[in-house]
């Protein structure tokens, strides 16, 4: 079932793909700064905690 649309409605459909592309574009571009700083704080607690053990296993074999 094919259905043809009129030249404008082409276009204006065109259109609209080519904004919604963008718009979803630059949200993705907005995520994976968020998504890095979130890996980058989980690392960052990661290593703390690993830090903070090893140093309580330290002073405790003293």
């Amino acid at each position: 079932m094919t259905q043809t649309h009129s030249k404008s409605r082409q276009q204006a459909e065109i259109a609209f793909n080519d904004i919604q592309s963008q718009f979803s574009a630059r949200g993705q571009a907005v995520q994976e700064p968020e998504t890095e700083e979130q890996a980058r704080q989980a690392k960052t607690l990661r290593l703390r905690e690993a830090r903070l053990a090893r140093d309580a296993q330290e002073h405790t074999s003293r």
